[in-house]
């Protein structure tokens, strides 16, 4: 026996409640595809080929990548100028809105099946239509088959807002789940963003926040979008064929210690696989403990709305009419 596990034994001897901590690990898969443009019963098609997969490589966490369901607008215009629109455009978005789903529905309940059948915990993002408004939203699902909830992307970033809605703090979600809190310590963060700008800001999200951060983006070549002339698309490349690369992926995992677990992947629809250790985030709160010891309470404080703000708010007659009823002051 060496020293070291000498020291080790006699320390558990000598230490009431010394124990050998369990490992807990989470093997958790990154789908990075592209969407079947158009075509929301192949894209789904497509999704359970990968959860699939990725399930009988061990995964028991499956995240997919920002608007995969109905696909991530990248390089639509809709013909929109600053006061300006036309038909073509208007007929696009038409299209687009077509190939988004309701949630919850019946696509909804296609994707909790896929996780009960292959027994993992799902994040999709998808398109999500309430009315003819459209929000980028992302679904969770347990290894059961049960549709969690979701959170809409609270802010559309640039031209987004053009065309999709606004998230609000309703759907701001933490599901307590056997891997781990899926939204706290388990990150998901959908992505369109290939950048490699990108990934210094998921690495200081893992460092900060003290959790695992896994980045999913889509990997797309000019050949996977529909033909249009109003598209404006920039290359990867300077080559404009149909093998071009229009969004290049990057898709990564990230320890609450900012080890990169897995990826980033710029070459190729692919799963971005790793093992977690959820003892890391305790390790990685040693440090920095944005709640704790690191926190400062008494110069800084956040609030979280969580309300729901409707745009528009209905009151019942019976309402009114006691309001009515009520004396006026003069």
């Amino acid at each position: 026996m060496s020293g070291t596990e000498e020291m080790s034994k006699a320390l558990k001897a000598s230490t009431p409640g010394f124990c050998d901590m369990p490992s807990t690990i989470v093997r958790a898969s990154i789908v990075q595809a592209s969407t079947v443009y158009n075509d929301t019963p192949k894209t789904i098609e497509k999704a359970g080929e990968f959860i699939a997969q990725a399930a009988s490589d061990g995964a028991q966490l499956v995240v997919f990548p920002e608007a995969y369901i109905g696909g991530y607008p990248r390089g639509y215009r809709f013909g929109i100028g600053v006061g300006v629109h036309n038909e073509a455009g208007r007929d696009c978005f038409r299209r687009y809105h077509a190939s988004a789903i309701v949630v919850p529905g019946p696509e909804v309940d296609q994707l909790a099946e896929m996780a009960r059948k292959n027994k993992v915990y799902l994040m999709m993002g998808a398109m999500e239509k309430d009315g003819y408004t459209l929000y980028c939203t992302a679904l969770f699902f347990s290894s059961e088959g049960r549709f969690l909830g979701k959170h809409r992307k609270v802010m559309p970033t640039s031209l987004e807002r053009c065309i999709w809605g606004y998230g609000d703090g309703s759907t701001i979600p933490v599901y307590d789940t056997p891997l781990g809190k899926l939204g706290i310590e388990l990150y998901c963060a959908p992505t369109a963003d290939g950048s490699t700008e990108w990934q210094s800001s998921m690495m200081h999200i893992a460092l900060e926040g003290g959790c695992f951060v896994m980045s999913a983006c889509q990997f797309c070549k000019r050949k996977d979008f529909p033909e249009h002339a109003d598209y404006l698309f920039t290359d990867w490349y300077d080559d404009q064929h149909q093998e071009a690369i229009v969004s290049q992926g990057g898709s990564v995992i990230i320890s609450p210690l900012g080890k990169i677990l897995a990826g980033p992947n710029f070459e190729s629809e692919c799963l971005v696989t790793a093992d977690l250790d959820l003892g890391d985030i305790a390790r990685a709160k040693l440090y920095f403990d944005v709640v704790g010891h690191y926190s400062r309470p008494d110069i800084f404080n956040l609030r979280v709305n969580e309300n729901q703000n409707k745009p528009v708010t209905f009151v019942s007659k019976s309402v009114k009419a006691a309001d009515d009823s009520e004396p006026q002051d003069n």
